[in-house]
């Protein structure tokens, strides 16, 4: 792969993808967006990544798309281009991802980190959607998620006048879980999939399909998926050992089955 690079197990059961156009400032263009989208493929196949982490470098995580690919093309262009429709393997990956954020997240950089699970952000970075700046708004989600993450007045102000949140503003408007000082974002990223890779892969799945499932319908359809994702888990090795190993008091060895 040309502008990703993915490290299997540099902790036990956790991935990493690295964004790698540095001197772009890892502007996502369609080439590096399809090799995303092929690493979560088989990084969700594989049986030894219980979770992903995705992160740039220290000065961004994605300064956003790369205009140059999109500055002369028609409304048909784009339409049969359909340069997005790569993003939606982000979403549809079923083991959680967790973006690991330094220094710009802006455009597209910030609705590739908005469409992953959980955040752990430098005290660096930069959120924020400007595409209205160059014309045009955002493609990718950014009008939806940053909206439903926080609020339909602050989006509105930061998509209607292009600004920046910082990254304790960021946290204050919960579009990130933690801050930390720039030497320590990965490392609290990767303490956190470390976290949750010791826990039931079965049961990790269906609780994040069952939380992302309540920002995208009603309140009744998301109740229905989550009784039966509960229910399902009782199908599973580990919910059997999880709770043996409660009521003997030990540690639960999960297996993923």
């Amino acid at each position: 792969m040309e502008f990703i690079k993915v490290t299997e197990q540099k902790e036990p059961f956790v991935a990493l993808i690295e964004l790698n156009r540095p001197k772009e400032l890892n502007a996502l263009n369609r080439q590096l967006m399809e090799e995303v989208r092929d690493a979560l493929q088989q990084l969700d196949k594989n049986d030894l990544v219980r979770v992903i982490i995705i992160t740039g470098n220290e000065q961004a995580f994605a300064a956003g798309a790369d205009i140059k690919q999109m500055a002369d093309k028609t409304a048909i262009d784009m339409l049969m281009i359909d340069q997005f429709s790569t993003w939606d393997q982000i979403r549809k990956t079923k083991k959680p991802i967790i973006a690991a954020v330094s220094g710009f997240a802006l455009g597209g950089g910030c609705e590739f980190v908005m469409t992953c699970d959980m955040v752990i952000a430098s005290e660096t970075a930069k959120f924020g959607q400007p595409e209205i700046k160059i014309g045009t708004i955002p493609g990718a989600g950014g009008t939806q998620r940053l909206t439903k993450a926080i609020g339909k007045a602050k989006a509105m102000e930061l998509i209607l006048t292009g600004r920046f949140l910082s990254a304790e503003e960021a946290f204050f408007y919960r579009l990130v879980n933690k801050v930390v000082p720039k030497e320590m974002y990965l490392y609290e990223a990767f303490q956190l999939a470390k976290e949750i890779a010791q826990l039931s892969p079965v049961a990790v799945q269906l609780a994040k399909e069952s939380i992302n499932r309540s920002f995208e319908t009603h309140l009744d359809e998301g109740l229905t998926l989550e009784r039966k994702n509960f229910y399902l888990t009782f199908a599973s090795e580990d919910q059997k050992e999880g709770m043996k190993a409660f009521v003997e008091k030990r540690k639960p060895d999960f297996k993923g089955k």
